[in-house]
Protein backbone atom coordinates (compact mmCIF):
# COMPACT_ATOMS: atom_id res chain seq x y z
CA UNK A 1 0.00 0.00 0.00
CA UNK A 2 1.15 3.33 -0.63
CA UNK A 3 0.52 5.03 2.38
CA UNK A 4 -0.67 8.38 3.41
CA UNK A 5 2.37 10.45 2.15
CA UNK A 6 1.54 9.66 -1.23
CA UNK A 7 -1.49 11.78 -2.50
CA UNK A 8 -3.48 10.09 -5.57
CA UNK A 9 -4.71 13.64 -7.91
CA UNK A 10 -6.19 14.24 -11.55
CA UNK A 11 -2.77 16.30 -13.51
CA UNK A 12 -3.12 19.82 -14.57
CA UNK A 13 -1.48 21.72 -17.26
CA UNK A 14 1.18 23.14 -14.43
CA UNK A 15 2.17 19.69 -13.95
CA UNK A 16 3.43 19.14 -17.36
CA UNK A 17 6.93 19.91 -16.78
CA UNK A 18 7.21 18.07 -13.42
CA UNK A 19 5.77 14.79 -15.65
CA UNK A 20 8.35 15.72 -18.39
CA UNK A 21 11.59 15.74 -15.98
CA UNK A 22 9.72 12.39 -13.97
CA UNK A 23 9.62 10.34 -17.29
CA UNK A 24 13.29 11.37 -17.87
CA UNK A 25 14.00 9.58 -15.02
CA UNK A 26 12.51 6.37 -15.74
CA UNK A 27 14.10 4.84 -18.72
CA UNK A 28 13.35 3.04 -20.47
CA UNK A 29 10.10 5.34 -21.19
CA UNK A 30 9.98 7.38 -24.29
CA UNK A 31 10.60 10.94 -23.06
CA UNK A 32 8.01 12.90 -25.28
CA UNK A 33 8.28 16.47 -26.01
CA UNK A 34 7.15 18.69 -22.93
CA UNK A 35 4.59 20.00 -25.22
CA UNK A 36 2.72 16.21 -25.72
CA UNK A 37 3.24 15.79 -21.22
CA UNK A 38 1.11 19.83 -21.25
CA UNK A 39 -1.32 17.96 -23.00
CA UNK A 40 -1.36 14.52 -20.78
CA UNK A 41 -1.91 16.89 -17.93
CA UNK A 42 -4.69 18.88 -19.62
CA UNK A 43 -6.19 16.88 -22.43
CA UNK A 44 -6.04 13.85 -20.63
CA UNK A 45 -6.63 15.31 -17.20
CA UNK A 46 -9.86 12.62 -16.64
CA UNK A 47 -8.18 9.58 -17.96
CA UNK A 48 -4.14 9.99 -15.96
CA UNK A 49 -3.36 10.27 -12.46
CA UNK A 50 -0.45 12.09 -10.43
CA UNK A 51 1.41 11.11 -7.40
CA UNK A 52 2.64 13.30 -5.54
CA UNK A 53 5.06 13.13 -2.11
CA UNK A 54 5.80 16.30 -0.04
CA UNK A 55 4.47 18.38 -3.37
CA UNK A 56 7.01 15.92 -5.80
CA UNK A 57 6.18 14.54 -8.47
CA UNK A 58 6.93 10.63 -8.03
CA UNK A 59 4.64 8.92 -10.12
CA UNK A 60 1.89 9.25 -12.83
CA UNK A 61 -0.16 7.40 -15.37
CA UNK A 62 -1.50 8.64 -18.56
CA UNK A 63 -4.06 6.80 -20.82
CA UNK A 64 -7.22 8.06 -22.95
CA UNK A 65 -10.89 6.65 -23.84
CA UNK A 66 -9.88 4.83 -27.27
CA UNK A 67 -11.87 7.11 -29.73
CA UNK A 68 -14.54 5.39 -31.30
CA UNK A 69 -14.52 2.98 -28.02
CA UNK A 70 -15.90 4.89 -25.20
CA UNK A 71 -15.33 1.21 -23.65
CA UNK A 72 -11.97 0.65 -23.77
CA UNK A 73 -9.00 3.13 -21.73
CA UNK A 74 -5.54 2.90 -23.15
CA UNK A 75 -2.67 3.55 -21.01
CA UNK A 76 -0.21 5.11 -22.39
CA UNK A 77 3.09 5.14 -20.19
CA UNK A 78 3.42 4.44 -16.28
CA UNK A 79 6.07 6.22 -14.40
CA UNK A 80 7.18 5.82 -10.82
CA UNK A 81 10.21 7.37 -9.87
CA UNK A 82 13.00 5.08 -8.19
CA UNK A 83 12.05 6.24 -5.00
CA UNK A 84 8.66 5.70 -4.97
CA UNK A 85 9.32 2.18 -6.54
CA UNK A 86 8.12 -1.25 -4.42
CA UNK A 87 5.56 0.54 -2.99
CA UNK A 88 2.80 -1.16 -5.16
CA UNK A 89 2.47 2.99 -6.51
CA UNK A 90 1.82 1.88 -9.89
CA UNK A 91 -0.83 -0.38 -8.91
CA UNK A 92 -2.70 2.15 -6.85
CA UNK A 93 -2.38 4.87 -9.53
CA UNK A 94 -3.91 2.55 -12.10
CA UNK A 95 -6.96 1.24 -9.86
CA UNK A 96 -7.72 5.23 -8.99
CA UNK A 97 -8.15 6.08 -12.92
CA UNK A 98 -9.89 3.09 -13.36
CA UNK A 99 -12.56 3.38 -10.42
CA UNK A 100 -13.26 6.68 -11.97
CA UNK A 101 -17.07 7.56 -11.71
CA UNK A 102 -16.18 9.62 -14.94
CA UNK A 103 -15.17 6.30 -16.91
CA UNK A 104 -18.06 3.54 -15.47
CA UNK A 105 -18.27 3.37 -18.74
CA UNK A 106 -15.08 1.24 -19.22
CA UNK A 107 -15.02 -2.05 -19.58
CA UNK A 108 -12.02 -2.92 -21.29
CA UNK A 109 -8.20 -1.67 -20.90
CA UNK A 110 -5.61 -1.86 -23.16
CA UNK A 111 -1.75 -1.05 -23.43
CA UNK A 112 1.06 -2.32 -25.40
CA UNK A 113 4.61 -3.39 -23.88
CA UNK A 114 7.95 -4.24 -24.73
CA UNK A 115 9.10 -7.96 -24.31
CA UNK A 116 11.61 -7.04 -22.21
CA UNK A 117 9.48 -4.31 -19.81
CA UNK A 118 8.88 -7.07 -16.91
CA UNK A 119 7.64 -4.19 -14.31
CA UNK A 120 4.89 -3.32 -17.03
CA UNK A 121 4.00 -7.25 -17.82
CA UNK A 122 3.87 -7.64 -13.79
CA UNK A 123 1.56 -4.70 -13.41
CA UNK A 124 -0.79 -5.52 -16.37
CA UNK A 125 -0.63 -8.91 -15.18
CA UNK A 126 -1.71 -8.46 -11.66
CA UNK A 127 -4.40 -5.93 -12.71
CA UNK A 128 -6.11 -8.73 -14.59
CA UNK A 129 -5.95 -11.22 -12.07
CA UNK A 130 -7.12 -8.75 -9.22
CA UNK A 131 -10.16 -7.55 -11.36
CA UNK A 132 -10.74 -11.15 -12.13
CA UNK A 133 -10.80 -10.19 -15.96
CA UNK A 134 -9.36 -12.08 -19.11
CA UNK A 135 -5.79 -11.41 -20.29
CA UNK A 136 -4.59 -11.45 -23.46
CA UNK A 137 -1.71 -9.95 -25.88
CA UNK A 138 -0.63 -10.04 -29.57
CA UNK A 139 2.11 -8.13 -31.43
CA UNK A 140 1.04 -5.00 -32.53
CA UNK A 141 3.89 -2.54 -33.93
CA UNK A 142 6.47 -3.86 -35.18
CA UNK A 143 10.80 -2.93 -34.30
CA UNK A 144 11.32 -3.22 -38.14
CA UNK A 145 7.92 -2.61 -40.21
CA UNK A 146 7.04 0.07 -37.68
CA UNK A 147 9.89 1.67 -35.65
CA UNK A 148 12.88 1.49 -38.78
CA UNK A 149 14.72 -0.41 -36.28
CA UNK A 150 14.64 2.21 -34.02
CA UNK A 151 12.59 1.09 -31.34
CA UNK A 152 11.93 -2.69 -29.27
CA UNK A 153 8.37 -3.66 -31.17
CA UNK A 154 5.16 -3.06 -28.96
CA UNK A 155 2.62 -5.97 -27.86
CA UNK A 156 -0.87 -5.27 -27.57
CA UNK A 157 -2.00 -5.92 -24.09
CA UNK A 158 -5.62 -6.56 -23.83
CA UNK A 159 -7.51 -6.69 -20.18
CA UNK A 160 -11.47 -7.39 -20.26
CA UNK A 161 -14.36 -7.08 -20.06
CA UNK A 162 -13.67 -5.67 -16.18
CA UNK A 163 -16.16 -6.28 -13.48
CA UNK A 164 -16.74 -3.54 -11.09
Amino acid sequence: MIGDSIQLRKPTATDGASLHRLISQCPPLDTNSMYCNLLHCSHFAQTSVVAEKEGEMVGFISGYVVPGRADTLFIWQVAVSAQARGLGLASSMLDHIFDRPELKAVQYLETTITPGNDASWALFTKFSKTRQAPFSDQAFFDKAKHFNGEHESEWLVHIGPISR
